[in-house]
């Protein structure tokens, strides 16, 4: 099998880090099912590829979503050799004791749940075809240390990197490949900050003087795609511009932690949902 011949499913394939990564799937022949909660950037994203991509409305918290889109990778283009578990929100924030416990679960829901169903169902796919393939997860940098993000999100990007590696361990005998791509600020919609801001912040956290793209990552994802990395399996690739290296400072970049300013809430990301922000008690 060549590259060129390559089905992946992209989760979260409407906006960021995911479009950038069916571009450049797309760009070296492959064919991609484009998966997004939302229904109305999904198709207007997926349009300009024609045949080449399919979109698929999913939430990947829900197993019979998640499934499906797996199988229309197989019905419509006759294999599946990568998943990229992409799919994201920022999730709850604020001080611990003031987090709603159904705002927690749905940033684990989408986070934590959401790349092990789409490991669980491409991995079937994958080993049902004697053909072996990789699955990509993306993690953060606040998976490895606080203050880099709300502590729900930082918490399931930990998981979702110690999973990867259990993963990879169970999964190698069939040929399949589990890597976890963490980036650091990158300039997203997720993100929700305009590119100024974003370089305010860089520039006090960040070595490399450049602003991180969703271009950047998605050649880090097209290369642990492909069989140029037949041999890499169960590792953390970081993509942060040195973020880690220097120690993540963005909270105090960014003008401190919500919860210490008396906030809370839940941030939904691009799934057209509005975010919910309280302010608790002084």
């Amino acid at each position: 099998m060549t590259d060129v011949q390559r089905v992946t499913l992209v989760t979260g394939g409407a906006s960021g880090i995911g479009l950038a990564t069916v571009r450049r799937l797309v760009a070296d022949g492959g064919k991609v099912v484009l998966a997004d909660y939302n229904a109305d950037t999904g198709a207007v994203a997926a349009e300009p590829f024609g045949d080449g991509v399919r979109f698929v409305r999913a939430d990947v918290a829900q197993e019979a979503d998640v499934e499906a889109a797996v199988a229309v990778a197989v019905e419509e283009f006759g294999r599946l050799d990568c998943v990229v578990n992409n799919a994201g929100v920022g999730g709850a924030f604020g001080r611990i004791t003031d987090i709603d416990v159904d705002e927690w679960d749905y940033t684990f829901a989408v986070l934590v749940r959401g790349v092990f169903l789409g490991t669980k169902h491409g991995a079937r796919a994958m080993r049902s075809s004697g053909r072996g393939g990789s699955i990509v997860n993306i993690g953060s940098v606040a998976g490895s240390s606080a203050g880099a993000g709300p502590q729900a999100y930082s918490a399931a990007k930990a998981a979702v990197i110690n999973f990867g590696r259990v993963a990879a361990a169970e999964l190698g005998p069939d040929r399949i490949r589990v890597n976890t791509v963490s980036p650091g600020l990158i300039v997203t919609p997720l993100v929700g900050a305009g590119e100024a801001t974003a370089a305010a912040v860089m520039a006090q956290a960040q070595p490399w003087p450049d602003l991180g793209r969703p271009e950047d990552v998605a050649e880090v994802i097209a290369f642990l795609a492909s069989d140029a990395a037949r041999f890499v399996t169960g590792e953390e690739v970081t993509v942060d511009g040195g973020l880690t290296a220097a120690g993540p400072r963005m909270h105090a970049a960014y003008g401190g932690d919500p919860g210490r300013r008396g906030l809370s809430g839940v941030n939904r990301g691009t799934t057209g949902e509005p975010p919910t922000v309280r302010r608790g008690p002084e």
